[in-house]
This record gives C-alpha cells, structure tokens and sequence, in this order.
C-alpha cells in the first residue's frame, strides 16, 4: 500500500538588497517548521544609502534581472522584491512595472514590499494609518504619497533618518518597537514599519501589544504577500494580526 502524493511547502523567492536583516526569513521557516519555504538571493548594491538616486540604482533592472535568474534554480511559485524603498522610490506605476518584469523573466506571480503593504493594509480593511519609518524624511515622504496612490491614507507619520540598511538591521526588539510607538497616531488604524532591512519577525505579537493595534511590518508583508500570489498558507501563528486568519 502507497501513500499518497508528497506535497511540496510552498515557496516564496526573495529578491533581498545586500546584508542587514536577512536572517528574519529563515529563522522564520525554521519555527514554522517547514510550513513554508523562503529561499533568498541577495542583489547587488551599489551604494548603501537610503537616497533617492542610491535607490533608484538599488531598484534598477539590471540588477533584479541578475538576482531573478539566480533565483530561479530555486523554483519558486511567487517571487517578492524585498525592498520597501527600492520599490516606492519609483512611484506607482514604476513599482507595478518593476514586479511585472520579474513575473515575466521567471514565469511567476511577483510583487514587492511596497505593493505588499497595500495588499495587506486593504485586506484588513485599513483606510487610515500611521507611518514609522526608519528612512530619511524625504525618502520616508515618498512612502507616505505611494500608500496615498494605493488608496490608503495617512494620519501621520515620522522618520528616523537612518542613511543606511546596515545601520537599520543593528536596530534591536526594544528600538523597533519604540519607533512604532513613538510615531503612531490616535486616528490610525495601523501603524506601518517599512524597511526590510530592520528585522520584525520575532517580535510581531510584541509589537501589537506594545501599540494596542495592528502593526504591519515589511518583512512581514512581504512575505504574506508572496504566500497569498503563490495560493499558500496565509494563517500562521506569531506573525500578528495580518497572519491571524481575517486575510483569507
């Protein structure tokens, strides 16, 4: 007597800028137990510097084409853009450009973590939230207008002024949950964190607690983002209330 067929967990390709929080991702599958999986190939960066003009080069497509074809050894079922500012810094239109080119070199759903937030923030029926950011206060601007286009609005938001992803991935459990607390606001339905180079995995429930609202987080979002392209588990335990079982 055979068994039946062996299903394979489904997995999430992750295009990731360079070295600073990359470790949220598998250490993430690790406690799922292998739930899922999240294979990762880092891109090239140029200048570590959250600039407009170092961020559009982060974002260009020469180097998303170069990390894509190494990723597709890995066969994934949905590919994500692990980078919140290397995806808004291009606006609306070029943020759904850059993912629609990565769905056409690998021949798979794609998307980004800028475009994650606003899937995410719509599927908990969010119309008004809080922005955190880590960023300068011009790149965190552009943040703030991307949600606006995505029909998201803004009840206020802060900044940091980090200049770099290493600096933003040395930021420890206490130093994000401060940045989400110091920056909410009383009208907010959400606080949002962008940043995929701060990590947030281990501390979601934490960080929902500490603000006494849902709190979505790049890392996060970009990972139920590639779950929910790739047909996979969107209900998981510890991610927060986005993973909590009302996103379907």
């Amino acid at each position: 007597m055979t068994g039946g067929p062996v299903t394979e967990p489904v997995s999430v390709g992750l295009l990731y800028p360079g070295h600073s929080a990359e470790d949220d991702f598998p250490a993430l599958a690790e406690r799922l137990g292998g739930r899922i999986r999240l294979p990762l190939v880092h891109t090239s960066v140029g200048e570590d510097a959250h600039r407009v003009d170092a961020l559009l080069d982060l974002g260009g497509p020469d180097r998303l084409a170069d990390g894509a074809g190494r990723l597709a050894e890995s066969r994934p079922n949905s590919i994500m853009w692990a980078c919140t500012s290397g995806s808004f810094v291009f606006g609306w239109d070029g943020a759904r450009q850059q993912v629609d080119r990565l769905a056409d070199l690998l021949g798979k759903p794609a998307s980004s973590t800028s475009i994650a937030f606003v899937e995410a923030a719509r599927s908990l029926g969010l119309e008004r939230v809080a922005v955190a950011a880590s960023y300068p206060e011009d790149v965190a601007g552009r943040f703030v207008e991307f949600l606006g286009h995505g029909g998201i609005e803004v009840a206020g938001w802060g900044f940091r002024d980090i200049i770099t992803a290493a600096e933003v991935g040395t930021l420890g459990r206490e130093q994000v949950i401060g940045l989400a607390v110091d920056h909410d606001h009383p009208d907010a339905e959400a606080v949002l964190v962008p940043d995929t180079a701060m990590h947030s995995l281990a501390w979601l429930d934490d960080l929902e607690a500490a603000v006494g609202k849902p709190v979505l987080t790049a890392n996060q979002v970009t990972v139920w983002e590639g779950l929910r392209l790739a047909g996979g588990p969107t209900t998981l335990p510890g991610l927060g209330r986005l993973f909590a079982g009302s996103s379907g």
